[in-house]
């Protein structure tokens, strides 16, 4: 008898480091939403992170004039020479931070940037203090690179920010990040600098706790709210501090895919090294338009930010104005974070009651053909993500369920 005769063939077998991981519960609900709306369902699609807005016409022109030069050969491992000059500029012109080219990083987004700093730092059972709300890949990131994700429930008492308190008292000696976010995705909430200082403190007495901060959002803030960032408001953290930032949401290059990051270079060389055996350099183009994009003129975002204000507003009213739905105010993003505690138990006019935020979210998309995210995708329940980062008429339709006349108890 051979050997293929007596051995099975063997199903496959996922590794253990994504067995708990699945697929983004947005992109779930997305491609629903995208299937009603092939059989001629209007749905209206509140669920993205994405600006309607269109790429700049000084960037795309800059991509086709790259293009044109013929640069679309392989670049530099983790950014071109001229990107990261622009992105050193950036950092020192809008937020006052000195970093040599050797300290910047590029990448395929600030996803792969995060990605990578997580796979160059953790080892098994590290942990990482994220507060929640939370944006869906950072904990699945940290469980991909064999660390702990530590959650630390943020609800609207506290604005949906960490506190000292809370921070101090999750800190550990397997302690490796802390992971902030402002102002936030799914929440909009944004620290200030009087926000950030407690924190800081409780991180300048643990010396062995290193700050990632995703700044990606920066440049959408509202009312006058004044963006900083935290190796900006305390030099003393700079050398364990890593700032993430893109051009995907402030330039609409969503799809261009380009994030950076600057931070101490033992760091961005170790995050290298993973990026070389993952993806090597990014897009010769994208790199070359984002260059455009950091360089050149800024005066429109000015009046898309204006724009985005409008539509907040117009949600967060509609929101306040629906029984049983509790809007806070966002300082920044396009995103509500909207509490549904109010609507937990009711039943919907085809019978069903109305348990978790998820059942919320099923209802508006299935009854109502409204698509968002419930909350407890970004681990904090029972509350639900708008993105407003589409058209006011869009919004402005988005509210059939106004009244409890829509269910009963």
């Amino acid at each position: 008898m051979t050997i293929n005769a007596t051995v099975k063939e063997a199903g496959f077998q996922p590794a253990s480091r994504i067995s708990s991981i699945g697929v983004s519960e947005i992109l779930k609900i997305g491609a629903r939403a995208a299937a009603m709306k092939r059989e001629g369902k209007p749905v209206i699609i509140l669920g993205a992170g994405e600006p309607d807005f269109d790429t700049p016409e000084h960037v795309k022109q800059a991509a086709s004039d790259a293009i044109h030069r013929g640069e679309t050969k392989y670049t530099a491992l983790d950014g071109t020479p001229e990107l990261k000059k622009a992105i050193r500029e950036k950092f020192q012109r809008e937020n006052g931070l000195a970093y040599e080219l050797d300290e910047i990083t590029v990448a395929t987004g600030a996803k792969q940037i995060l990605f990578n700093a997580m796979m160059a730092s953790l080892d098994p059972g590290d942990e990482v203090i994220i507060p929640t709300p939370y944006w869906t890949s950072y904990s699945d990131i940290v469980h991909i690179c064999e660390g702990k994700p530590v959650l630390i429930a943020c609800d609207a008492s506290s604005g949906f920010r960490l506190t000292a308190e809370k921070l101090e008292a999750a800190i550990t000696p397997r302690t490796r990040w802390v992971l902030l976010n402002s102002p936030s995705n799914p929440s909009g909430a944004a620290y200030s600098a009087a926000d950030y200082r407690p924190l800081l403190e409780v991180l300048l007495r643990h010396p062995h706790v290193w700050l990632l901060v995703d700044d990606m959002y920066e440049h959408i803030v509202y009312d006058g709210f004044r963006f900083v960032t935290p190796a900006q408001l305390e030099p003393g953290l700079k050398n364990r501090t890593l700032t993430v930032n893109g051009v995907s949401k402030a330039y609409a290059m969503t799809g261009w895919r380009i994030g950076y990051a600057g931070g101490p270079r033992e760091l961005i060389k170790a995050m290298a090294v993973v990026q070389s055996q993952a993806t090597s350099c990014p897009s010769s183009i994208s790199q070359a338009a984002s260059v455009a994009a950091l360089n050149g003129p800024q005066d429109f975002l000015k009046e898309r930010t204006e724009s985005f204000q409008r539509r907040r507003d117009l949600v967060v009213n509609g929101l306040n104005a629906i029984d049983g739905l509790d809007c806070r105010v966002p300082e920044g993003a396009f995103y509500t974070f909207s509490g549904c505690a109010g609507v937990l138990g009711k039943v919907t006019p085809s019978g069903k009651r109305i348990k978790t935020d998820t059942d919320f979210c099923a209802y508006l998309l299935e009854d109502a053909h409204v698509a968002v995210v419930p909350g407890s995708a970004f681990g904090l329940s029972p509350f639900f993500r708008i993105s407003y980062a589409t058209s006011e008429a869009d919004e402005g339709r988005s509210f059939p369920f106004k009244t409890s006349a829509a269910y009963r108890h």
